[in-house]
């Protein structure tokens, strides 16, 4: 049976954990809360106390982190796992980044005789732990083989887009830019309603069935009417991803104004305290600027 070694065990890593055990894989993983680990056993994989010990046997390896630094840390940091993966073994990179890096990585990581594989995802928890999340990939034809069973076993859709580590993320930053403005727009909105004095179920229900909805409004705007902003996808999210969009576009000549206008409204609710709150918590800062009162719930600042 393919041992799967995952890293990381945040929301989103532990329910692929959780996929690719439901497939009958071998799962190691580990990640810095114990919690999340004891989780992992729970439900029949082995949790390890390092990356370097989770990838012992492993010939995939799936990295669930948050960003560049994190992975150049885990591959080539003092306790890396580049050269302790077997001969031959796939590192499939989920964790959002700049095009550059993830070729940076990957050249670096195959001229140790493993594989890369660039494969960002979308789709969030709930759908990590049923294996139907979509899936960015691209690097060489041997590290989609080797990856296979795993990609299988974690994705409704997996997009193959080409042999060059680098296209996977860039596809992934056209995602985040649609997706930032699109949860900006949608607080924006919610809370303009709020200004008018308007039933904001009424409003929800209607433009749910109206021209103006977005995949974004239909789901985090429910957050908001809840007064709930437990963080199921932070702020400080978009604060890094719309900050790597601004690199590429400047880097190209390109002007992206709307994700501009987007990443000040995020840095701005993550410079008023809310930066670990969920990312429609543009919603309160809004409120906060126009004076509105918006539902109460379990909020979190």
């Amino acid at each position: 049976m393919r041992t799967v070694a995952v890293i990381g065990l945040g929301a989103m890593g532990l329910g692929m954990a959780k996929s690719l055990l439901a497939a009958g894989l071998v799962v190691r993983g580990c990640d810095l809360s114990a919690a999340a680990v004891a989780a992992l056993a729970e439900a029949g994989g082995t949790g390890c106390a390092t990356p370097a010990e989770a990838v012992q046997g492993a010939s995939v390896v799936v990295s669930v982190v948050v960003n560049a630094d994190q992975t150049e840390a885990i591959l080539f940091g003092p306790q890396g796992i580049a050269e302790v993966m077997p001969a031959n073994a796939v590192f499939v990179s989920c964790a959002t980044m700049a095009p550059e890096k993830a070729r940076d990585f990957a050249g670096r990581l195959e001229a140790l005789g493993r594989l890369y594989l660039d494969a960002p995802i979308s789709g969030g928890a709930a759908r990590a732990a049923k294996g139907e999340l979509t899936i960015l990939a691209s690097g060489r034809p041997e590290a989609f083989a080797a990856a296979d069973a795993a990609l299988e076993a974690m994705s409704a859709k997996l997009y193959r887009l080409g042999d060059a580590a680098g296209t996977g993320a860039a596809f992934k930053m056209i995602n985040q830019l649609l997706a930032g403005v699109h949860i900006a727009a949608a607080c924006e909105a919610i809370t303009f309603a709020a200004r008018q004095d308007l039933d904001l179920e009424m409003v929800y229900e209607v433009i749910t069935a109206s021209a103006g909805n977005s995949w974004m409004f239909e789901n985090r705007i429910p957050h908001v009417l809840a007064g709930d902003y437990r963080p199921l996808s932070a702020v400080e999210i978009f604060v890094k991803d719309l900050g790597i969009i601004q690199d590429m576009a400047r880097a190209a000549r390109y002007p992206v104004p709307l994700a501009a206008a987007a990443l000040q409204l995020y840095l701005g609710a993550a410079g008023a305290g809310m930066g670990r709150d969920d990312d429609s918590s543009l919603a309160r800062l809004y409120a906060g600027l126009s004076g509105v009162t918006l539902p109460k719930g379990e909020s979190v600042s």
